[in-house]
This record gives C-alpha cells, structure tokens and sequence, in this order.
C-alpha cells in the first residue's frame, strides 16, 4: 500500500511543474493587457502553487507504512491536503473578487488582447491536461489529494474561460462604431467593464467548488461511511454467507481514511463450532471483501449465535 501511494508523488510534481508554467504565462498575459482578469487568473495560480507543494508533502506522508505511533497508517493526512485546498480556492475567489471589484469602480482600456489571450489559452490547455490526469488518477486510486488539487486545477481553467469570454466580448464590441453611454462617459472605448464583471461571476463559481472540497474534507475527518454502493457490496457478500452457512451479522461499520478504507464487522456462528471453523469462515468472507476493496482494512469479531450476549452490540 505505501509503494502504491508514494508513486502518486509524481503526480504532485506533475502539478508543481504546471504551477509555476501557468504563473510564467498568465503573469506575462497581465502584463501585456492590464486586464485585472487576467490578473485574478495570474493570482489563483499562485495560489495553485502553493497547493500543489502542499499536496507534495501530504502524499509523501501519507505514503509512510503504520507504524507505533500510527497503526492505522498515515493516509488520513490527506484531509488537510484537501482542506487547505478548499480553503484557497475560496481566498482566490474573495481576491479575485475583490481586484474586479476595483476595476469596476475604475475601469480601465486593455491593450494587446490578442497576444494575451493567446498566452492564457497555452496556459489553460496546461491546467485542463493535468487537471484531467490527476482527476482520473484521484478516483481511480481514491486519493482525495490528487482529486481536490484536479478540481482546485480546473477551477483555474474555468476561471481562465470565463475571463476569455469577457475578454472576448470587449474585443468584438470595441469593434462596433457605438458604445455603452455608461462607458463613453467613463472615457472608455465601450466594453471594459465586462473584464471584471465576467471575473466576478467566475470567482462565484470558484466559491462553490471550494465549498464541496471542505464539505469532503469534514466528511472523512469525521469518519464518514463508505459511499451507499460501497456498502451494498459488502452487505451483498456477507449476506451470502448468511444463507449459504446459516451464519449472522450484525455492527457492521465503515470509514475513510484517505484512500484507505477501513470496516468492522461481528460474525454470529453455532456455538459448536470449534474456533478453527469460526477462523476459516471470517478469513473466507474476508478474502471475498478484499477481491471487491484491495485497499481495506477488515477487523471481525466471531461470536456464537445462541449467545443472547452476542447481540448486545446492536449497530445494523
């Protein structure tokens, strides 16, 4: 398991790498437009950086086997990987709002807004690719670090989209004779003031993605339960066994932990059942559990049937 997550550290330099390429390009884009858009988008990835050495060292823990101090292993540090994440999409989205805020008090001409559109597309394509590869890499794995750095990735690109369009809107519109009377007497060309109007919807948009992230996070710091389908499939196997051996169950209990799962189980045999037997049928349901979850940590506890006692620990 810790060989399996310390290669997900490659996808944290992967990031660090489309961090600091994206800084290089969107910042130049600024400064060639002064488009406050631009800007906000130069900004978030700035703060992309950030989360993407933070998700180095989270996975880099997390990647160490259970030891004294951690018999359950250390992927739970994946949560404040993914808390901090949530945190600073919502910084980007108030700084963002804030910059746009400003310009439209003070609107401002943009200048060479075909060269910096063509530099923040670059920069986009960049961010939606590994975007894409560490969202895809996230699930299938279940590591929620890679996951939420994807999705805080591909904020970025939204945003990037959303200030291309305003972008855009101001160039076909400074291309008409007439203007808004508002921005002539602003002593603008027309449209300028889409540029923080579009950033400002965007950065909303940002608001909500961050929001699920530390919904996420709350989740598995809380121990949530495995998903519902999760759970059917568990329920399914165990039931099996119930028929088939005319066994019970009962305190079945599930968690997160980063991408470790973690279930809890008390198996109910005949009492005359000698231990061997009891011993091979948990190692049984286990091992079908294991086919299904190769990342679960299984725990059972054999009791007898007959025993009223057995029954006193009632949990589904």
């Amino acid at each position: 398991m810790a060989i399996k997550q310390k290669s997900l550290m490659l996808y944290g330099w992967l990031s660090i790498f489309a961090a600091i390429s994206t800084i290089a390009l969107k910042s130049y884009a600024y400064w060639l437009t002064d488009s406050v858009g631009l800007l906000s988008d130069a900004l978030e990835s700035v703060i992309n950086l950030v989360a993407a050495i933070i998700m180095l060292i989270v996975l880099y823990i997390a990647a160490k086997p259970p030891d004294e101090k951690h018999p359950y292993g250390h992927e739970k540090v994946e949560y404040f990987s993914s808390g901090a994440e949530g945190v600073m999409i919502l910084l980007a989205a108030v700084s963002i709002i804030i910059t746009a805020w400003g310009r439209l008090k003070h609107p401002q001409p943009l200048q060479q807004l075909d060269i910096g559109i063509a530099i923040s597309v670059l920069a986009s394509v960049i961010n939606l690719i590994v975007a894409f590869i560490l969202i895809k890499v996230g699930k299938r794995r279940n590591s929620i670090t890679l996951e939420s750095d994807g999705k805080h990735l591909m904020t970025d690109v939204w945003t990037t989209v959303g200030i291309l369009i305003g972008i855009g809107a101001i160039l076909v519109a400074n291309s008409f004779e007439e203007s808004l009377i508002v921005a002539k007497q602003l002593g603008l060309n027309g449209w300028e003031i889409f540029d923080p109007i579009i950033a400002m919807i965007v950065a909303l948009n940002i608001v909500w993605t961050g929001l699920q992230l530390l919904r996420r996070t709350f989740s598995g710091l809380m121990d949530a339960a495995l998903i519902p389908t999760e759970q059917v499939q568990i329920i399914e196997i165990l039931e099996q066994f119930v028929s088939l051996n005319g066994i019970a169950y009962h305190a079945l209990r599930t968690r997160y932990a980063g991408a470790r799962r973690f279930m809890s189980v008390h198996v109910l045999v005949p009492g005359d059942w000698t231990v061997q037997q009891g011993h091979d049928l948990v190692e049984l349901i286990e091992q079908h559990i294991t086919t299904i979850f190769d990342n679960i940590d299984i725990d059972t506890h054999l009791e007898p049937i007959e025993d009223p006692v057995s029954w006193k620990h009632l949990n589904s």
